[in-house]
This record gives C-alpha cells, sequence and structure tokens, in this order.
C-alpha cells in the first residue's frame, strides 16, 4: 500500500468514528481531501471487507434514527436517507411501510408540537401544523384523517 492509501485510509477511518457513513459520502469526502481515485477505491474495498463500511446497516440505523429521534414520516425518512448518499435499492429494502409506526410518530409528534402552535388563533394554527408535518415526510391524508379525529375527540370532551 502506498503511503498515499496509508493515509486515506486512516482519514477514513477518523471519518468513521465521528459516525456512519455511506460508501457515497466516504468517497465524496476523501475526493474533496484530493486522494487518487486508485486508493480510494483501495480503501472502500479494505474498509468494506472488514466491516467498517456497510451501507445496508447504516440504512437500519438511519431509518431508527429518523423515525424514533426525529419523528419523520415514511417519505420524510426516505428524504433524509437518501441525503446521506445511500442507494435507492438500499433504502427499498429496508423500509417497509408501516402504517401503524407511523401513525403513532405521527401522533406523538402532533402532541409534543400542539402546545408550540397553541398559541395562534385557529386557521392559522392548523394550517402551521398542517405544513410542519408535512415538511417532515407525512402525508396530507394521514395528517387530516389524525386531525380529524382529534378535533372530533376534543368536541366530544366538551
Amino acid at each position: 500500500m502506498t503511503g498515499s492509501a496509508a493515509k486515506a485510509r486512516a482519514y477514513a477511518v477518523t471519518l468513521l468514528r465521528y459516525r456512519g457513513r455511506s460508501e457515497k459520502e466516504l468517497r465524496d469526502r476523501l475526493t474533496k481531501k484530493g486522494y487518487e481515485r486508485e486508493d480510494i477505491e483501495a480503501v472502500v474495498l479494505y474498509l468494506k471487507e472488514y466491516g467498517f463500511l456497510d451501507d445496508r446497516a447504516l440504512a437500519e440505523n438511519l431509518k431508527h434514527q429518523a423515525m424514533a429521534s426525529k419523528l419523520l414520516g415514511f417519505q420524510g425518512t426516505r428524504r433524509f436517507m437518501q441525503q446521506r448518499g445511500l442507494p435507492r435499492g438500499i433504502i427499498d429494502e429496508s423500509m417497509g411501510y408501516d402504517a401503524e409506526t407511523e401513525l403513532a410518530t405521527l401522533k406523538k409528534l402532533i402532541d409534543k408540537k400542539r402546545r408550540t402552535v397553541e398559541k395562534y388563533p385557529e386557521p392559522k394554527r392548523t394550517r402551521s401544523l398542517i405544513g410542519l408535518l408535512m415538511r417532515r415526510g407525512y402525508s396530507l391524508q394521514l395528517i387530516r384523517k389524525v386531525l380529524d379525529k382529534r378535533i372530533a375527540s376534543e368536541e366530544m370532551e366538551a
């Protein structure tokens, strides 16, 4: 291994210490740093061979992070994974649509954000909440369904 390849590998390992990276992210960072294509290929092959670079494992990790921590919807999670440079095929493999999970996540996010938008008058409150939820990757149909049920249950309590 040439000196440049050894430096590229050391830099790649340093990057992976901070957080998991996709193969594309790692290639882009190494290219940006100025390493030769042959050295980058050798580093990527080495890291994949020893299990330090695994896009499938990263996809599962990002899926969990997006849905549990960031409370993103199905489409928001897909977008999050695409931004991290994961190939579409791997994203499709890891993203099995689960309506119950998305519904539970949506309800949790609505409860969390409802306190924030309570200060707005009613038309703006709903519009603001819907906009936020759509940016998070939830479908308008699902949002309306959940909000309509919430409003109906609040009216029944009043």
